[in-house]
């Protein structure tokens, strides 16, 4: 699935109303209906709902809302914006509309026409969509700083008022609708994948409109979100005469004294993602911890007791990790600088091996081309420099993976991967019960394990971080997200792969996919 910016999402509807054809009032009139579907299988019709219109688009996609619920036997308040430049014409259309149906639309001016919303009422706010450019001000900004002050909830049409679609640095400190839902069309926004902005998004859901196909197939976007539909042909089935060579060999570079949970869990993590072989190298005193606790791996064991000292010889394998709970200890940072320069197979740097790269910043252009960096915000940070907003962070994400060639998973609700060609990929699955230790190195343990069976490193990071969210999201609907530890995520690869391989069988079945604060919906 594609995200697109603003100025895309208009183009998009320009192309389908002159291709399609439909005129811009009926592709109105869709969204419209698709929106109060919505409400009409989550609000029962006593449910008193209040409508705030602005002079555009957006305000006329709520007055043809507000037709559509009055018909559907709602109760209705209809309030709409008094332009300084007048309405759009479709806007203009909705209010004749209105109008003929004898339904009320009263005009706000001042503070003085905000009405009195009752606790148990719905708002939606329908004031300025996504193509909104600059701050509200004046009476827009004090009825949203009503509504907001309000308890009932509210539900966003497209994007919650006050809020762009792309870049919001400007709108930081200004009137912007803090909504319960809101329902978007067609593609996700940029703007919804920010920690900074959930406040305002709530929980968004996709409602498809129909748009030109043929538009959003051709149009060019370096933003993508990651779905089932994307991941599933990157998934092949395994061959009948496969043996455990096949699948590769991989090695995992991880833990210290007091810490070997990490290594445990990464190796756990990665056999169950498909790994052939796997290795782990750990100091030896964790030789036996790790044999007791994963009985299938191989151990690699390292000359200190407690920490890594050094790696073993690289020959025999086909892909590397290394990080999880390595400390930063000086021989620790001898052994990856060492590590760097003579790797020469597909590597993950994740955890501590990130911390140790930025306390010697030299060492960056060290990394091989094309490596899997896994930092939290924390550790990108770290090494890239502090960042006001997510969005900048990103804007650096990106400069960072074409700079240095190599792709960064940039751990969060919305892991983003962002590749050396200066393209971005944000992931669909996982829930906040995935907030909890060892889940970052479970993750490493399923990127080394594709990694090692020969995906392609853009390819083994946007399926690794899909399947593990996935896992996740299966985790949290068995034992709930409080419940939930890291070695949950690695019990439930088995439904995640087996979610995928259905799908590759029928590549026709619906799908209706929540996870986290978000839902798409297929009508």
């Amino acid at each position: 699935m594609k995200i697109l910016s603003t100025s895309q999402i208009k183009e998009a509807d320009a192309f389908t109303i002159k291709n399609e054809p439909i005129t811009s009032v009926d592709l109105m009139e869709r969204a419209a209906r698709t929106i109060a579907a919505w409400i009409e299988g989550k609000f029962d019709v006593s449910t008193k709902i209040w409508i705030f219109a602005g002079p555009g688009n957006n305000g006329g996609d709520g007055l043809a809302l507000a037709r559509l619920l009055r018909e559907k036997g709602y109760i209705t308040g209809t309030f709409i914006i008094s332009p300084e430049a007048g309405y759009s014409r479709d806007a203009t259309i909705n209010i004749r509309r209105l109008r003929a149906m004898n339904i009320s639309l009263k005009s706000i001016s001042s503070v003085k026409d905000f009405p009195e919303i009752g606790h148990s009422d719905l708002i939606v706010d329908a004031l300025f969509g996504s193509g909104l450019n600059k701050t509200l001000k004046g009476i827009v900004a004090k009825l949203v700083d009503y509504l907001n002050e309000q308890k009932s909830p509210v539900l966003a049409v497209d994007i919650p008022s006050g809020l762009f679609g792309d870049d919001n640095k400007v709108t930081v400190g200004d009137s912007i609708i803090r909504a319960k839902y809101t329902l978007t069309f067609q593609f996700p926004q940029l703007a919804f994948m920010f920690a900074e902005n959930e406040e305002f998004v709530g929980q968004w859901e996709i409602l498809p409109i129909g748009l030109h196909q043929h538009f959003i197939d051709s149009v060019k976007t370096d933003y993508h979100y990651i779905d089932q539909d994307l991941v599933t042909p990157l998934i092949k089935p395994r061959s009948k005469f496969s043996h455990k060579g096949t699948f590769g060999h991989c090695l995992l570079i991880s833990g210290s004294h007091g810490r070997m949970g990490a290594a445990v869990l990464g190796t756990e993590a990665c056999l169950r993602t498909g790994a052939g072989l796997v290795s782990t190298h750990v100091p030896a005193k964790g030789c036996e911890i790790l044999q007791v606790c994963v009985p299938e791996a191989m151990v690699s064991i390292d000359d200190s007791d407690i920490c890594f000292s050094g790696a073993p010889l690289l020959d025999q394998y086909d892909a590397v990790a290394v990080g999880p709970a390595l400390g930063t200890r000086q021989v620790s940072q001898k052994a990856l600088h060492d590590l760097l320069l003579t790797v020469k197979v597909p590597l993950i740097l994740d955890a501590d091996a990130l911390n140790i790269i930025s306390l010697n910043n030299d060492w960056i252009g060290h990394i091989p081309e094309n490596s899997i960096l896994t930092p939290h915000p924390g550790e990108f940070d770290r090494l890239a420099g502090q960042h006001k907003n997510g969005h900048d962070r990103l804007i650096s994400q990106i400069e960072f993976s074409k700079k240095y060639k190599i792709i960064i998973v940039l751990k969060g609700a919305y892991t983003s991967v962002t590749t050396p060609e200066g393209s971005c990929y944000f992931n669909s699955s996982g829930n906040p019960g995935m907030a909890t230790a060892g889940s970052g190195d479970v993750l490493t343990g399923i990127l080394l394990s594709l990694l090692g069976q020969g995906f392609k490193p853009v390819d083994a990071a946007i399926s690794g971080v899909f399947l593990h969210g996935m896992a996740g999201d299966f985790a949290s609907s068995k034992i709930s997200q409080e419940s939930m530890t890291a070695g949950d995520i690695s019990k439930n690869l088995g439904k995640a792969f087996k979610l995928i391989h259905r799908k590759s069988v029928n590549r026709s079945e619906p799908r209706a996919k929540v996870h986290k604060n978000h839902r798409i919906t297929h009508g």
